[in-house]
């Protein structure tokens, strides 16, 4: 071998030596017995060819709300959805796009509306009494929480109920009258407002100007408790160029997410930019982030894609064109924008692995759909029963369809699996990965998993150098097929693997015509 040839070799040699070495000896990541979505390469050293991350998307299923009463209208959407005990709550910006050649007309819904659900299906508008529609007329028989009157809080701004992001807060320390909080924005002074109230219908300020005011905010902004990290969380809208204040407002770049922490809900760090990877720049119009319900340490956000197309012969063929064309005699990108879901992790809350495909499309063509503010995602996710019978629950989210075009926008019920945004795949040829060392707590490993008849997944644990572990290699490993949220490992020993807790250890999975969402030691 020549000498060049034979120095390149060693140079690789020792490189890939120094490589097995610094992972052998890297800290291993104590996950105890938290739930791990496979929604990143975090845990992950190394995968094989065969073995790929694949975005699931959910399915369409009914229209569970119209919004179509006086005090409602075309533009309704920035849901705020969540179960709180034995029942759903929805909050919603109520607002009605008037839309004539050239001009927005008159409209008089500026509220932000409450409603109730059992199911998560069925939704209902309680009469709460506390606002007059119309304005002067003494009439209260409505589901208004929030509306102008409320500008009495403080004479020197002006909330906007449009613009509303409601949570039911879940710091243990948090006081009986602030169980539910809320992001509002103030059209002035410039900024976000925090709102606190003991039953989620009877709100009240916390603070008598805003308390987050850097930033374009003309979008759904919202706020959340971390219970991973113990603290607030804020995201909301910004523009990477222009200006954007109370006197001025000439945004210019992309729309885009910035954040902040804070521990009182009032005080709040300086804002961080989030950051992507390498996704491309997208518009970004919503957030949507709050922590996965079962793995608050990793945060779940579904924002919303901008994308003004332009003029072509597809876009004359989309649903509603005439209405579309009248739009664009407002502005543009009234008739020409499309806008559909994404999705996207972050473990640290400013760095974020974002889908750059679509998660959430704008789907067949047909009215009501194809048109800006379309498949805006609602914020938080909620389980529902499932309707085939002996099947486990499912996770549902909720999208706007309608937005401009008619009298009254609609919100339709999309279903995934509970823990399936992504997975972990590989063909019937199979696949494997092996995981970074870990340590644990538990007795028993869970998959959540599916396979095909012929498919199947086996799990062999290793010590921190890759050695197979006796009684727990994959020869050892029946292998496990089928469809479930939680189905144990086993070996030919049994299931129990607390011999093995605190320990380093790696997971070799080998996967065939399956997909793995997450697993859990418990």
């Amino acid at each position: 071998m020549p000498r060049t040839a034979r120095l390149v070799f060693l140079v690789c040699i020792t490189l890939s030596l120094l490589t097995t070495a610094a992972s052998f000896a890297a800290e291993p990541i104590n996950i105890g017995s938290r739930l791990e979505l496979l929604v990143d390469d975090t845990l992950i050293d190394s995968r094989s060819e065969d073995a790929r991350f694949e975005l699931h998307h959910p399915t369409p299923r009914e229209v569970v709300f119209t919004y179509d009463k006086p005090w409602e209208g075309s533009g309704c959407g920035y849901q705020s959805i969540f179960k709180d005990g034995d029942k759903y709550r929805m909050y919603y910006k109520a607002w009605h796009l008037n839309v004539q050649e050239k001009k927005f007309g008159p409209a008089n819904s500026n509220f932000t509306c409450y409603a109730e659900s059992d199911d998560g299906i069925h939704w209902k508008r309680p009469d709460l009494g506390l606002f007059s529609f119309p304005p002067g007329s003494g009439n209260k028989d409505n589901n208004i929480v929030i509306g102008k009157a409320h500008r009495d809080w403080m004479k020197s701004a002006k909330p906007d109920p449009v613009h509303p992001a409601v949570f039911k807060d879940e710091n243990p320390a948090c006081p009986p009258d602030a169980k539910y909080k809320a992001i509002l924005r103030s059209r002035g002074p410039h900024g976000l407002l925090a709102l606190k109230s003991p039953d989620g219908i009877h709100w009240s300020l916390m603070s008598d100007k805003p308390v987050i005011t850097k930033g374009a905010f003309d979008s759904e902004n919202l706020a959340f408790w971390d219970p991973a990290t113990k603290q607030y969380r804020a995201y909301w809208r910004y523009f990477t160029k222009g200006t954007t204040n109370e006197k001025n407002w000439k945004p210019s770049g992309l729309r885009d997410i910035r954040t902040a922490t804070s521990d009182d809900f009032i005080h709040w760090s300086e804002p961080q930019d989030l950051k992507y990877g390498d996704a491309p720049p997208e518009q970004l119009y919503t957030n949507q982030i709050k922590p996965y319900y079962r793995a608050p340490h990793i945060l779940v956000g579904f924002p919303t894609r901008y994308v003004e197309r332009g003029w072509s012969k597809s876009m004359e063929q989309l649903p509603e064109y005439k209405h579309r064309k009248m739009r664009s005699s407002i502005s543009n990108r009234y008739g020409m924008a499309i806008t559909e879901g994404l999705f996207m992790t972050s473990r640290d809350g400013v760095n974020f692995k974002r889908w750059p495909e679509a998660f959430l499309r704008p789907g067949i063509e047909r009215k009501d759909t194809w048109n800006y503010g379309h498949q805006y995602i609602a914020w938080q996710l909620v389980e529902t029963r499932s309707d085939i019978e002996g099947a486990p629950d499912e996770l549902s989210l909720y999208a706007t369809e309608g937005y401009w075009t008619g009298e009254g926008s609609k919100l339709r019920r999309y279903t995934m699996r509970i823990d399936g945004f992504v997975s972990l795949n590989a063909p019937l040829k199979g696949g494997e990965i092996t995981t970074k060392p870990i340590t644990f707590t538990g007795k028993e490993l869970k998959l959540n998993f599916s396979t095909s008849a012929a498919g199947g997944i086996t799990v062999e644990l290793q010590t921190p150098a890759g050695k197979p572990i006796e009684g727990f290699t994959a020869a050892d490993c029946i292998e496990l097929f089928g469809d479930t949220i939680a189905r144990p490992v086993s070996w030919k020993k049994g299931n129990d693997v607390s011999s093995l807790a605190g320990k380093p250890v790696r997971l070799k999975i080998k996967l065939k015509d399956a997909d793995l969402y997450s697993f859990k030691f418990e």
